[in-house]
């Protein structure tokens, strides 16, 4: 039943997609036959390898599998003890190497540690590949220098045939008018020359082949017999030897095939993981958070198919759907009229499930919440067999009783029409019963359905819910917008009044219907009006606030710009401060080394000081950084060496702290009183 749901949703055709993501033919087969898994842990890994392999692509460190080629029909025969030819042993080789290099770009991606596991998990026996690169060239051609004897036989070969070439030459030149064309050819591997069938006794020799009209011979001339002789033997041994040469080759590929089988699984699942991140990448999709018990949250889900579709085939523009469900509900019930999106709503949100089962992201807007499924199970389209005379009805029925016998109590269903095909009130009547089943002992159901009573069920039972696909009235054409906790309206008579049925016939129809179910319909198009007049509500004001948001970040630009450009300034500031405080505490340093020396201090130079100090402290109070004193109670005692910052010297103390802080220092030959808050003990 799982594959029969997988054809219904065609999935075949979304794996095909992701197929042309992949790097590797192995990764591109996997993909084309890609697996649903059956446990939920699987899952989690899937997702988590895609998760990796996505911020591997955002950060454009996107992992390379150059080189990897799909090599299991090679590897297989090795392991039979099969002698592998010079082409499928280059493949390995450049296999191996691609394999190590792909291990080495994960090796730095700490923020991928699974991938990393995945990949530490790989060997690549580089001595085997560089054997292999030594013997064998990308062309399926075995080196000389695979062995020495092969080398010595290639030599002579190479002379014999030269021999060979020299004496047809001389003879083409001695008999050129017995010639039909003055070439070298080849017959049976024997070089031979073209003679005209005249002129057969002017070249004696063997005669090996003629032409098609009988006027051209092809002659081995005696003088080369011999030489030809030689080479065909030398042509038996160079080939003995490159047997030789490719068996053990293959040997050493035997031993190792157990962990080259192992290798084309890692990196197949390595090349899958990329696949799947660069297709959500290209669908702009997010990755699924499976919760249980909790609300359904698919916000914007659209058709992957139909994606492809305007992407690549021109197709029309995709129309999103929520899919909002409350956890307690357990069957939705979708009505509206025919081709307005049913049942593509059913294919969106079962391939939905599906590309969460295999590790995929959903094409929805964040967050994407649902729970995991255990089993997808649809009866989607007619079934009908002319051979087995089974009517549309008993198609469904079959399917259905499949389904049934299927089920799990995480199993999602998905029901097209519903009880469609045989008389309505009996269709409806099974309907009714199949979906409160379903109800019990499911965790999700969809149905689609043109029943009416089937509308009613959500108020009998809290587990339904109602949605519907929206239809425009003016245009008679479907929105393909699905609306919640909304019927769809019946729209047949409207339809068909628009389309120039005479208004008789319809009030006459009408009449027939019931003015209750008239009613309905203006009750259902009155809430679908409040409904489009809400969502346009919600637009704008989404909209505003994405324009506040905007205007937001600039004003927060903006303003990180003014701190910046603020800060350069107080630095530029601070850089000349500190300039013009040095070179005048060079000035006051000179002052005191003369003081220190005994030299006297004239009135202008004592004036000089004294104002470069004021202007020090000018500059420090208005320029420097306002450090908030620390209360530091220095002990001090006579004899003890403190410093004077704003100096930049050592002074020696001379005598205690009074009550006010104030003491006396000698610095050179200099008394000077300070106050402790000034000073640093040393």
């Amino acid at each position: 039943m799982q594959a029969e749901t997988l054809d219904l949703l065609e999935w075949n055709r979304l794996c095909q997609h992701l197929s042309t993501f992949t790097t590797t033919k192995l990764g591109a087969i996997a993909s084309a036959h890609l697996p649903i898994p059956d446990r939920y842990e699987d899952t989690l890994e899937l997702l988590t390898q895609t998760k990796e392999a996505y911020t591997l692509e955002e950060r454009n460190a996107g992992v390379s599998l150059e080189g990897i080629q799909n090599i299991t029909e090679a590897v297989f025969r090795a392991e039979k003890q099969g002698i592998l030819s010079a082409i499928e042993l280059w493949a390995i080789a450049t296999t191996l190497a691609g394999a190590r290099n792909l291990r080495r770009q994960l090796d730095n991606a700490d923020y991928c540690p699974n991938l990393q596991i995945l990949a530490s998990e790989l060997r690549t026996y580089p001595e085997i590949e560089q054997e292999i690169y030594r013997c064998v060239d990308e062309g399926g051609n075995v080196l000389d220098r695979a062995s020495v004897r092969l080398g010595e036989i290639r030599h002579e070969l190479t002379s014999v045939r030269d021999q060979i070439i020299t004496k047809l030459q001389n003879i083409m030149q001695r008999n050129a008018s017995s010639l039909q064309e003055q070439i070298i050819t080849q017959r049976s591997d024997r070089y031979v020359l073209s003679v005209k069938s005249p002129q057969r006794d002017r070249v004696p020799g063997v005669i090996h082949d003629t032409s098609s009209t009988g006027m051209t011979l092809f002659v081995e001339p005696n003088s080369v017999v011999q030489s030809n002789n030689r080479l065909r033997q030398l042509l038996k041994m160079e080939q003995a030897q490159i047997e030789i040469i490719l068996a053990e080759l293959s040997t050493k590929i035997t031993e190792i095939s157990a962990d080259l089988q192992r290798l084309l699984i890692i990196v197949t699942k390595i090349d899958l993981a990329v696949a799947r991140a660069r297709y959500g990448y290209w669908l702009g999709a997010n990755p699924p958070h499976f919760l249980e018990d909790e609300s359904i949250v698919l916000r914007q889900l659209r058709h992957p198919l139909l994606i492809w579709q305007q992407q690549n085939e021109e197709g029309r523009e995709v129309v999103p759907v929520d899919v909002l469900i409350s956890p307690q509900i357990s069957v939705v019930v979708i009505t509206g009229p025919n081709t307005g999106g049913k049942t593509a709503t059913l294919k969106t949100f079962g391939l939905a499930a599906l590309m969460a089962k295999a590790g995929m992201f959903i094409p929805a807007k964040e967050p994407v919440e649902m729970p995991w499924f255990d089993l997808v199970l649809a009866d989607i389209g007619d079934e009908q067999s002319l051979q087995q005379n089974l009517s549309t009805f008993s198609g469904h029925i079959r399917r259905i009783g499949r389904i049934l016998d299927s089920l799990s109590a995480k199993s999602l269903v998905l029901l097209d029409e519903v009880g469609a095909g045989t008389d309505p009130s009996e269709g409806s009547a099974i309907a009714t019963a199949l979906l409160e089943y379903l109800g019990e002992h499911t965790r999700l159901a969809i149905a689609t359905t043109h029943f009416g009573e089937l509308k009613a069920l959500k108020y009998q039972n809290p587990k339904f819910e109602n949605a519907s696909v929206e239809f425009d009235d003016a245009s008679l054409a479907p929105t393909y917008r699905l609306l919640w906790g909304i019927p769809g309206r019946s729209n047949a008579l409207v339809i068909a009044g628009r389309l120039g049925l005479p208004q008789d016939i319809i009030e006459a129809a009408q009449v027939r219907v019931g003015i209750g179910s008239a009613e309905m319909n203006d009750v259902i198009a009155e809430l679908e009006a409040q409904r489009r007049e809400q969502t346009q509500k919600t637009e704008a004001a989404a909209n505003l606030l994405s324009e506040t948001e905007r205007l937001h970040q600039e004003i927060l630009d903006r303003a990180e710009k003014m701190r910046s450009q603020a800060k350069e300034l107080r630095d530029r500031q601070e850089k000349e401060v500190n300039a013009a405080i040095a070179q005048a505490q060079k000035e006051v340093g000179r002052v005191i080394r003369k003081l220190q020396k005994g030299e006297q201090l004239g009135e202008q130079l004592a004036a000089d000081v004294q104002r470069t100090e004021q202007r020090i402290g000018e500059l420090t109070k208005r320029h420097m950084p306002v450090i908030p004193e620390q209360k530091v109670e220095l002990q001090l005692k006579i004899g003890d060496r403190v410093r004077i910052p704003k100096f930049g010297k050592i002074a020696q103390v001379i005598t205690i702290p009074n009550s006010s802080g104030e003491f006396s220092v000698r610095l050179g030959t200099m008394k000077l009183t300070v106050n402790i808050k000034d000073t640093e003990k040393v």
